[in-house]
């Protein structure tokens, strides 16, 4: 017989499946719980803090350069054109003003499609999930369920914190919009090279477009897809009433013409980079993280003297530059050796020389001129220019800083000073005849050395001044010789903090030690500073985002020089300048304002110099060819191959700059006093001499009536 099941009654179904649901409703919320646990807190929510990019600005308030490690600038919602904010709507998630963080008809759509579909075919998320995603790495981005429960999560709390407009604001500077560039305003500097309130409606239409997928819709990459794109993106805000039939025609028909496609490197890549560079080593002690934290950094640099720098550096490069070329072109072998014409054609290598090709890597270090130049206020050491090589093929190596070459007679300041703080006068006179020398060689083997003046001169009894006025080795070598040895030479150099070795040897009169760049000109700028020293800097103050001021920076100076020995060896200079080797300043640049300097040429002619200053800036240059063993080219001395650009830079910047750069003297101590002298014995004048004055360092001059003309007064 067969047994019979009572029937269910409909109360104790209906409380079965009550009692199921509540079971699996707490088995969700325990799951949904689990997962929560290592969510942002509400607390986090509410201090949202995205990476943002540091801008490091100029003295005269431009921006230089950004750092970043994603392009992230923060702009309110009032600065994000109408059409960007409502593009995105349209766009993203057009329900967005309505739904509470999850749009549950999406949510719903995109279930019905995947599954029929058997794939992951569409997404479901609205624009608060992706601020999630965005904002949190700890949702991840792996498409599972699990992210999607955590972002609808995430997103409730955000919807629960925020404003919509907040949402949207957040969103717009966090999303993510390709080449490195997170936020709108980052984008719109990238794609465009303007501000974000400055977009048009076609070009947020095209920023909208790339959210899906950058790498497929970037404008770069794939203009064609970019423009369909942006297309649909118009076509969705005239279709959902965001933009009438007239703006979508007129949007849809303009070109992408507006979009740029190099990066920006900055204005002063070198200074920046040099700039970046002390930034990591501050960033520990300071707490701060230079690539993350938005910071604004300001610096010493001004952007009307950059310029005018690498215009007038620029002018000299391809001057040097065709020298050069025409010396090697007129040297097969050293042409062939050089260029590596085994490898490349001979006609490409001389067009990339003559700048109609670009050179390639490989060969710039033997066949292109390089430069270094740095300009920086002497009173206070904050540089105002600096060019670490050429304009035209920027690269990492900032030769100011970095490559230390023979400066030759731009050493030569550094005996001189020595001698005259041992009390010797601009009127002691040497002998300008050739003197030989025991030296060792890089062998360590001893050999003879005789060195010679430039221009194979020789002469008689010749003063300290003739001597740097025309820079006659012969006197230099003689001075070391007889007057101040090599060792205390080489102490005055460490003294106006020169850092690299300076070989205590009878070379040291010409030079053959390396310095940088930097160093020498901030040495120069001792003279013109009364004998102080200041630091070289390049930083005035950081400020964190919120606008607090993390660090200021100030001159650091020290007293390494007397007054009266600056101010005398910076007469000894403007000798120099007035009616010397650096005379063509003068009279064939026309620069006319008070000021002194030196010219410096190594052997072989691989090193051109002029440092110069006036007593409101030092400004040196340098060129040369990476490889120290290639020459500029026959007599292409520091007044020839240097000096232009050094005065066309001061003369444009003391007639651009006339406010703030007007000629003056320099300040004479009272311990420096002016005195007759016998202009051919250089003693106390009789009634019979020729007579000249000359400056002395008080207790320094001349005491002994001149013998020469005495017996004229007899």
């Amino acid at each position: 017989m067969t047994k019979r099941h009572k029937p269910v009654s409909w109360p104790r179904a209906i409380l079965h499946s009550i009692l199921v649901l509540l079971i699996l409703a707490a088995t969700v919320l325990a799951y949904v719980i689990y997962l929560a646990r290592n969510l942002p807190s509400l607390d986090q929510l509410e201090n949202y803090d995205p990476d943002l990019v540091t801008r490091i600005y100029s003295a005269d308030g431009k921006v230089l350069h950004e750092l970043f490690y994603e392009k992230r600038v923060f702009v309110e919602l009032e600065n994000i054109p109408w059409h960007m904010r409502e593009a995105t709507v349209a766009s993203e998630d057009k329900r967005f003003h309505s739904h509470w963080g999850v749009s549950m008809r999406d949510f719903m759509r995109a279930i019905v499609i995947n599954t029929i579909t058997m794939r992951y075919s569409t997404g479901f998320s609205s624009i608060t999930q992706q601020l999630a995603r965005n904002l949190y790495d700890t949702i991840g981005f792996k498409k599972t369920l699990i992210r999607k429960i955590k972002e609808g999560i995430t997103a409730v709390q955000i919807e629960r914190t925020y404003t919509k407009d907040e949402i949207l604001e957040m969103y717009l500077n966090s999303v993510h919009f390709g080449h490195g560039t997170w936020g709108v305003q980052a984008a719109a500097k990238r794609y465009f090279d303007k501000d974000a309130k400055d977009l048009t409606l076609d070009e947020s239409a095209i920023l909208v477009g790339v959210l899906p997928s950058p790498g497929n819709y970037s404008p770069f990459k794939n203009p064609d897809r970019a423009r369909t794109r942006r297309n649909t993106v118009l076509r969705l805000m005239r279709d959902q009433g965001r933009i009438n039939q007239d703006q979508y025609a007129e949007a849809r028909a303009r070109s992408l013409s507006t979009v740029t496609s190099e990066t920006d490197r900055g204005q002063a890549p070198y200074f920046t980079e040099y700039v970046r560079r002390f930034l990591e080593k501050e960033d520990e002690e300071l707490d701060i993280n230079i690539y993350r934290d938005g910071l604004k950094i300001y610096t010493t640099l001004d952007t009307r003297l950059q310029d005018i720098a690498e215009r007038m550096v620029m002018r000299s490069l391809t001057d040097n530059q065709k020298v050069l070329n025409q010396r090697l072109f007129n040297d097969p072998e050293e042409f062939s050796r050089l260029a590596y014409l085994a490898i490349y054609p001979e006609d490409t290598v001389k067009m990339m020389m003559r700048g109609e090709l670009p050179i390639y890597p490989e060969l710039r270090d033997k066949l292109l001129v390089q430069c270094s130049f740095v300009a920086m206020d002497p009173s206070t050491g904050a540089i105002r220019a600096m060019l670490g090589g050429r304009p035209d093929y920027p690269d990492q190596y900032n030769r100011a800083v970095q490559a230390p070459r023979q400066p030759g007679s731009v050493f030569k300041p550094f005996i001189y000073i020595t001698a005259l703080d041992n009390g010797y006068p601009v009127t002691k006179q040497l002998l300008d005849q050739p003197v030989v020398l025991n030296v060792q060689n890089s062998d360590g083997e001893w050999v003879k050395w005789m060195p010679r003046n430039d221009d194979f001169s020789t002469g008689g009894l010749t003063t300290l001044r003739e001597g740097l006025r025309w820079s006659k080795n012969l006197i230099s070598v003689r001075m070391v010789q007889e007057l101040v040895p090599a060792s205390e030479v080489a102490r005055t150099a460490k003294r106006m903090k020169l850092t690299t070795p300076i070989r205590a040897v009878d070379a040291i009169a010409l030079g053959t030690s390396e310095v940088y760049m930097l160093e020498a000109a901030s040495a120069y700028a001792i003279l013109a500073n009364q004998g102080v020293y200041s630091q070289p800097y390049i930083i005035t103050r950081i400020v964190d985002r919120y606008g607090n001021i993390i660090k200021e920076y100030y001159p650091q100076q020290e007293e390494v020089l007397s007054a009266e020995t600056a101010y005398l060896m910076t007469n000894l200079m403007q000798t120099v300048l007035d009616a010397g080797t650096g005379g063509s300043a003068r009279w064939k640049y026309h620069f006319y304002a008070p000021a002194a300097g030196k010219t410096g040429t190594t052997q072989r002619y691989s090193d051109a110099w002029f440092v110069g200053f006036t007593p409101q800036m030092v400004a040196g240059v340098w060129f040369g060819v990476d490889d120290p063993q290639v020459s500029l080219g026959h007599e292409q001395f520091g007044n020839k191959a240097a000096l232009p650009a050094w005065a066309r830079f001061m003369r444009t910047a003391y007639d651009s700059l006339t406010s703030e750069l007007e000629p003056v003297e320099f300040d004479r101590p009272s311990g420096i006093i002016e005195q007759e002298i016998c202009s051919v014995s250089k003693d106390v004048p009789t009634r019979y001499c020729p007579v000249t004055t000359e400056l002395f360092i008080k207790g320094t001059e001349p005491t002994s009536r001149c013998r020469i003309h005495r017996q004229f007064s007899n």
